[in-house]
């Protein structure tokens, strides 16, 4: 039996926003690429354009032998595993995808393995490929020699049509856009167009700056010192997760697991961080890069002490440090000032590395707090007027043009 090797991906410019697709087939023997597909999707979601990339390449494969086996390798863990069986499908929009792709080759002739994004390079690019064309209103067109060849047969499944073009006629009709009549086609590719490139822009601005850098603020997970309220920052002990922490990091990884939209993970080095992403990152399938920029705070010889205690023992210092962010906790410690200027040069190089793409920052209370303050340009003094648990969510979207937009903050719903 012959056997062919399927690489898929899928991609979303905002999440839902601009999308598309890239598929290609090899011949598992030769590793000759047999044929690519892609296609943009209009406004979809990246969790969608996978799993259309995915049900592509299977037609591919089926319209090159309907009687081969097919190994299946993706780089989105959720696709893999829902898809495998292992874990549950529970997303309306993701349910018909899947069952269409289930039925095209019969079941057991295919499998499924996860592999890490650099190994998936060649369906990315025809994904990415994919979104400009339908960025500039054009339909992706392959190369001669890697024309892809129509299913056929009475065992070819097709995309029914309220799934295969429910995500494009839902832009084209916000853009004002139609499918009837000979003209149908151009003038919904363009309505396409239209209403993408308005998901992707904030507000009012300009239509013409693309996805925004997105940023996913994780507080890691408690500690042996977080129930007890104790200064926690990057000049103390460096404590690891307790078990509730470790639970909370789990819980955390799994509903992020589920929401499907995390592309990287950043994290602090300290260790409670480093803990924390690493739990994430292995449910998600992803490789962890630490940033020193994210640390925590410094706060001297408070550290490991409660407000109380620092009240007693340092009651002038503490004053100070409330009153002017510029002011240093006792013994030399960071001051607000000095966090901020730090929070800001790193969120400058995140988004400038990961422009158009859904980040995890896994950091602190600090930190993730200066991020928000900085976002909504709020004076110091609202760092106190915060509330940020552990192992909860806070998100910000930044824009080409430097605007910010706080989408999420404290989010806690997936501890409960």
């Amino acid at each position: 039996m012959r056997e062919f090797i399927v690489e898929a991906d899928g991609g979303s410019r905002g999440n839902p926003g601009p999308a598309g697709y890239g598929a290609v087939v090899r011949d598992a023997a030769t590793g000759e690429t047999l044929a690519e597909t892609a296609e943009y999707l209009g406004v979809a979601t990246n969790n969608v354009a996978e799993y259309r990339g995915l049900l592509a390449g299977l037609r591919a494969a089926h319209g090159l032998d309907p009687e081969a086996g097919v190994r299946v390798r993706m780089d989105s863990k959720l696709v893999v595993e829902q898809m495998s069986g292992r874990w549950k499908i529970k997303h309306p929009d993701l349910k018909p995808l899947a069952a269409e792709a289930g039925r095209v080759f019969p079941p057991g002739r295919v499998t499924y393995e996860w592999i890490p994004r650099d190994r998936n390079k060649h369906a990315d690019r025809l994904a990415n490929e994919a979104m400009d064309a339908g960025g500039r209103g054009e339909r992706w067109s392959p190369p001669p020699s890697a024309a892809v060849p129509e299913p056929s047969g009475t065992n070819a499944p097709e995309l029914s049509g309220a799934h295969a073009e429910g995500a494009l006629a839902g832009a084209a009709a916000k853009a004002g856009g139609s499918t009837a009549g000979t003209g149908g086609a151009a003038a919904k590719a363009e309505g396409d167009a239209r209403a993408a490139r308005a998901v992707a822009s904030p507000g009012w601005g300009p239509p013409d700056m693309g996805a925004p850098a997105t940023f996913v603020l994780l507080r890691h997970g408690e500690t042996p010192l977080t129930p007890q309220k104790r200064f926690s920052g990057s000049g103390g002990t460096d404590p690891s997760l307790s078990d509730a922490g470790r639970e909370q990091a789990e819980r955390v990884a799994a509903a992020l697991a589920r929401r499907g939209t995390i592309q990287a993970i950043v994290s602090s080095p300290l260790a409670r961080t480093r803990e924390t992403a690493g739990i994430v990152a292995a449910r998600l399938g992803l490789e962890v890069t630490v940033d020193d920029g994210l640390r925590e705070t410094d706060f001297g010889a408070w550290e490991g002490l409660t407000f109380a205690e620092v009240r007693e023992r340092y009651p002038d210092d503490l004053e100070a440090w409330l009153a002017d962010p510029e002011a240093e906790p006792t013994g030399g410690g960071e001051s607000f000032t000095a966090v901020a200027a730090r929070i800001a040069v790193t969120r400058d190089k995140l988004t400038a590395a990961h422009a158009g793409r859904t980040v995890l920052l896994v950091s602190h209370v600090t930190p993730i707090k200066t991020f928000v303050r900085l976002a909504l340009d709020a004076p110091p003094k609202a760092l106190f007027r915060m509330e940020l648990s552990a192992a909860s969510l806070s998100a910000i979207a930044y824009y080409a043009d430097g605007n910010a937009s706080v989408r999420l903050f404290n989010d806690t719903s997936h501890l409960r």
